[in-house]
């Protein structure tokens, strides 16, 4: 674990990145890292996220700026530049079911070949996938999700790089830390002991680079 700044996490995100990018409606999301990718004007990201919250927090500050090319979510209704840009064609949206997706991440990051669900069978969601048959019971076979970069986020790091999370701003981050070839966490603050294993929710072990939001 190397402790980095932004702007050094923005440097390993490339035009064309597969990203992965934790937090629900920009809770629990790599604030300080976001706001360097949009310094650093990279483009046509292929952006993997539960949503883009608004216009202008969190994720959805990528997509006013136009620097997403394609997208995969659960939902977009609270970003109706989203929607726009989708509607207009410029920018490509997969919408996942919030479980599907959970479950593709995760496949991603454990290996798998991808997860049975029998969610959006009879729907436009099954359009073009495959659909297997389990004792009598039909399901969708979705393929596991997995980034080149994640930017995620957590309360506080140890001294080691294991992370912990106060209240919900865990969510999309600990199945990311997983499914992502490079993993980038913002924390508030680097603590000088070592969190106990009981406490520990993302182990040092997944994390490449520390960033600390908060000055000094």
């Amino acid at each position: 674990m190397k402790v980095i700044n932004a702007e050094q996490a923005a440097a390993f995100i490339g035009d064309g990145c597969v990203l992965m990018s934790g937090g629900f409606m920009g809770c629990g999301s790599a604030h300080k890292v976001i706001d360097a990718l949009v310094e650093k004007n990279v483009k046509d990201l292929h952006l993997i996220s539960t949503d883009t919250a608004t216009e202008t927090y969190g994720i959805g500050k990528l997509i006013m700026n136009r620097q997403v090319k394609k997208l995969f979510a659960s939902h977009i209704g609270t970003n109706k530049e989203t929607g726009r840009q989708m509607s207009a064609g410029e920018l490509d949206v997969t919408l996942i079911p919030q479980g599907t997706l959970a479950e593709r991440i995760r496949a991603g990051g454990y290996g798998l070949g991808g997860i049975l669900t029998p969610t959006g069978l009879g729907t436009m969601v099954a359009e073009c996938k495959r659909v297997i048959e389990v004792d009598g019971v039909e399901y969708l076979l979705e393929l596991p999700l997995r980034a080149e970069v994640a930017i995620l986020y957590a309360t506080y790091a140890d001294r080691v790089g294991n992370c912990v999370f106060d209240g919900t701003t865990r969510n999309f981050n600990t199945l990311m830390a997983m499914a992502a070839d490079r993993v980038i966490i913002e924390v508030e603050e680097i603590k000088n002991d070592i969190f106990g294993p009981n406490d520990i929710v993302i182990p040092s072990i997944l994390v490449d680079y520390i960033v600390v939001s908060k000055e000094g």
